[in-house]
């Protein structure tokens, strides 16, 4: 490897690095930002490492982490007895809490705590029921962010081995 080539390398996974931080804290795209920096790796260097292949991989694994991490809100009110409607309140309530400027990450989660509360609090449940189901919104949050984070340490691995190896 050349001078300017680990240089390359060592600002590919800093900036991935940056995209792990965002996986913790939602005010950042983490998952796409380690894509983008492995798309530009691999322009910059034409795709002699890290190929297409490992780009649509790579695609494929960032459309996943937005899957799972809706997914997992959805399934945690689901299990802790909530309602369709009561997914749908916290899926909103995520949306409104990141949105809201100032609260990052605690709006993301308050929201889907509120949002599945107050949407199963509008179908009649009592209100430990929909206590419940906000917990679980929180719970299905954490999970979702744990495998974000799996699905963006692989793809850092993945592309450290290509690079090294």
């Amino acid at each position: 490897m050349s001078w300017l080539e680990i240089a390359l390398f060592i600002i590919t996974l800093l900036v991935m690095l940056v995209g792990m931080v965002g996986v913790i804290l939602p005010m950042l795209p983490g998952v796409p930002v380690i894509f983008a920096a492995a798309l530009i790796y691999a322009i910059i260097t034409g795709f002699e490492v890290i190929t297409g292949n490992i780009l649509i991989i790579f695609g494929v694994m960032t459309a996943a982490s937005f899957a799972l991490d809706w997914v997992a809100t959805a399934f945690g009110v689901k299990k802790m007895g909530g309602s369709l409607l009561g997914m749908l309140g916290a899926f909103l309530g995520m949306i409104v809490g990141l949105l809201l400027p100032g609260v990052g990450i605690i709006g993301f989660i308050i929201g889907a705590f509120i949002g599945a509360f107050v949407f199963e609090i509008l179908i009649g449940k009592k209100t430990n029921e929909a206590l419940r189901a906000g917990f679980g919104s929180f719970i299905g949050f954490l999970a979702g962010g744990v495998l974000k984070f799996v699905i963006g340490a692989t793809m850092i691995g993945i592309f450290i081995y290509q690079i090294l190896s």
